[in-house]
């Protein structure tokens, strides 16, 4: 997508500005049913503890599958199945030049019956203690064998894409996993590579062809590889009746992104994973915003992380369909053109970026800039009324190649996984013409625990707890922060509550205490309207030699403000007593303002190396950390920067897009030790 013109402003005129007004008060737009008071949007139950719960819950009782016709991800499929009448479930595009081809619900049932009769015609039992493991990214495939776990009450062990060999070895390992399933036969190579250190794994399903060097490799080292196709017709020729999982099975060993040290396993369950889907669905569809048959999500964040997986489970409970990206993010935008998604799930990494590029090729005209102030103070002053559509004169004037550029149909947005900065929220939600929604969560609380009410306009928070959790402040006296001051940290209780870390009695006490709280390790604050907004991270914290305790992640959220700055890692050692940083600059605009403030000219690899610019940036950063509320012991006293963006594929980002702190600290240690022998 050329960003540049997704501003389609012509000349400014006072003719267009007086029509803007005319067709408005012949048309008045009407705001959205708010179904509880947004000044009051959680209630306190009685209690020293101060525990919040959802206004949406009736008599204060949590919502549960309890009593529900629905209480299994394999039930809930077949619902969506009967809502759809057997309607397209799955996308995909076989090439690029090729239009996206479906599979319906019934398929699908068919060929996850028949996986899974070819998983126990392999040996496997169809018992909840089975770990089967998927290595793979988003695909039609994916969604079957997931589907054929929940029919045959097997766990699912998701393997990340990018997962590096040591994690992937301990996963498979601790989970005992004997079977994975592969996509490419690239994949397979890495679990040859170490197969000497996973002595349980035996066979491999691959879903493309075999190569030769993979088969003759198998074939030395003593492991059985399949195609997918295969086993498929295994289960086919064996059927067996389903043995479908019951509410308080594991659905899912989802293991955490491995932030710092081995990655740890999350149980989650259906009855938790339904409880979230439930709880939600009582947010949004009293809102206008209800999910069906006739909607379509676009699948590009990957399956084997929380966010994605409630999602698409969400989907499927209500008939709509799944288009799968190509698998190749560059290429992300033409998946969306051409499907025409309702339901865009994203982050904040690509949010902002798509701000960023927005935000350029505005101001590349005096002219399109003017329009595009008053086109978002206009829809701005909307949204702070409950009106949000995108049918105004301004959506026709400015906002609708932008909203083109995301297939023309999205009616629902959502983000989580990071804080998005409120600037970039409210930008987007004048310019999409859709609700926006914000949630909080971790892996352990089934992906999340709070979400913003549709039609909100408020920004910096998260929204209230849903409808299926409580969530208490508990103080944390080390950082200062109180309960009875609505500060603290953030725990949750509830059926969406994880069962705890996988063969890790240790971590899970750590982590759930004896009264069932989850602790998240998250710094929240009530607001006064009953909403949450996460101000602080207990976690990664550390006390600088002077005895000052410092949240690296705090500072690092307010230093991404500067507009030079696209990422920053922030560390500190106790025994120094200053902080050091290394710094991603800008790609987009780092360039431009070397050659207005220095004159210079060059690649990123050069900029960065200049003295000049390097002094800029770190006074930039110390101004805004200023302007941001930072104490002189959090600012940084030196930087480094670097050219290359933190990525998933250069191992310094989680796939969740969170910076491996580790990592980075080893990355960078040469250039850490020598600004601290620079600072003394």
């Amino acid at each position: 997508m050329d960003y540049l013109k997704l501003v389609g402003a012509g000349a400014v005129t006072v003719g267009a500005v007086t029509t803007a007004s005319a067709l408005y008060f012949f048309k008045r737009p009407q705001p959205l049913p708010f179904i509880i008071d947004l000044q009051s949007q959680s209630a306190i139950l009685p209690g020293h503890e101060r525990i919040r719960i959802s206004k949406l819950c009736e008599n204060n009782q949590l919502i549960d599958v309890t009593g529900s016709e629905i209480q299994t991800l394999h039930e809930a499929f077949k619902n969506g199945a009967r809502l759809s009448n057997n309607g397209p479930c799955y996308g995909w595009k076989p090439s690029a030049k090729e239009p996206y081809q479906w599979i319906s619900y019934n398929d699908v049932l068919v060929k996850a019956a028949n996986i899974g009769a070819g998983l126990i015609a392999s040996g496997h039992k169809p018992v909840n203690t089975t770990n089967i493991g998927i290595y793979s990214q988003n695909r039609v495939e994916y969604g079957v064998v997931e589907q054929a776990c929940y029919m045959y009450s097997m766990a699912l062990v998701p393997l990340y894409d990018t997962l590096g060999a040591e994690a992937c070895t301990f996963i498979i390992n601790q989970a005992e996993i004997t079977t994975v399933f592969c996509d490419k036969n690239e994949k397979v190579q890495k679990l040859l590579a170490r197969i000497k250190e996973t002595p349980n794994l035996k066979t491999i399903i691959l879903v493309e062809s075999v190569t030769e060097e993979n088969n003759n490799k198998c074939k030395e080292l003593g492991v059985e590889i399949m195609s997918y196709a295969e086993l498929e017709k295994l289960g086919e020729n064996s059927p067996q009746p389903p043995n479908p999982a019951k509410p308080d099975d594991t659905c899912v060993l989802c293991y955490t992104s491995g932030t710092t040290g081995m990655p740890k396993g999350a149980i989650l369950t259906h009855r938790g994973t339904l409880s979230t889907v439930f709880a939600a669905n009582k947010v949004l569809e009293p809102a206008g915003v209800t999910i069906s048959s006739e909607d379509t999500l676009i699948s590009y964040l990957p399956l084997a992380h929380s966010y994605e997986r409630l999602l698409e489970s969400y989907c499927t409970m209500m008939g709509a369909r799944i288009g799968f990206f190509q698998g190749d993010v560059k290429l992300l935008m033409d998946d969306i053109k051409e499907l025409q998604p309702t339901l865009f799930p994203s982050v904040p990494r690509l949010l902002n970026r798509f701000y960023d590029k927005v935000m350029d090729g505005v101001s590349a005209s005096a002219i399109k800039k003017f329009m595009f102030g008053m086109a978002l103070k206009s829809k701005k002053s909307e949204l702070e009324r409950g009106i949000i559509r995108k049918d105004s004169f301004w959506d026709r004037l400015v906002f609708k190649k932008i909203q083109e550029g995301l297939g023309g149909r999205v009616k629902l947005i959502t983000t989580g996984s990071a804080p998005l900065s409120a600037k970039v929220l409210e930008f987007l939600r004048c310019c999409t013409g859709c609700p926006i929604v914000e949630g909080y969560g971790q892996t352990e609380s089934h992906a999340i625990c709070t979400l913003q009410m549709v039609g909100d306009p408020a920004v910096g928070n998260v929204g209230p707890p849903l409808p299926c959790c409580h969530i208490k402040l508990a103080s944390v006296p080390d950082m200062k922060y109180y309960a009875e001051d609505d500060k603290g940290e953030v725990c949750i209780k509830g059926p969406n509550v994880f069962g705890g870390y996988y063969r890790d009695p240790e971590k899970t006490k750590e982590t759930v205490d004896e009264e069932g709280w989850l602790h998240t390790g998250d710094i929240g604050e009530w607001l006064p309207n009953g909403t949450l907004k996460i101000i602080d991270r207990k976690k990664h914290i550390f006390k600088l030699a002077q005895g000052e305790y410092i949240a690296p992640e705090k500072i690092e959220n307010v230093y991404v403000r500067s507009s030079l700055v696209a990422q920053v890692f922030i560390h500190g050692d106790s025994l120094k007593a200053s902080l050091v940083g290394i710094v991603v600059p800008d790609p987009d605009v780092l360039p431009k303002f070397a050659k207005s403030k220095f004159g210079l000219d060059g690649s990123m690899e050069d900029l960065v190396k200049d003295t000049n610019v390097k002094k800029a940036i770190l006074a930039d950063l110390t101004d805004v950390g200023k302007k941001g509320g930072l104490q002189s012991f959090e600012q940084v006293r030196d930087i480094h920067l670097f050219p290359e963006l933190f990525s998933v594929e250069n191992g310094l980002l989680t796939p969740t897009f969170k910076a491996k702190r580790n990592e980075l600290k080893a990355f960078f240690g040469d250039q850490i030790q020598e600004m601290y022998k620079s600072l003394q």
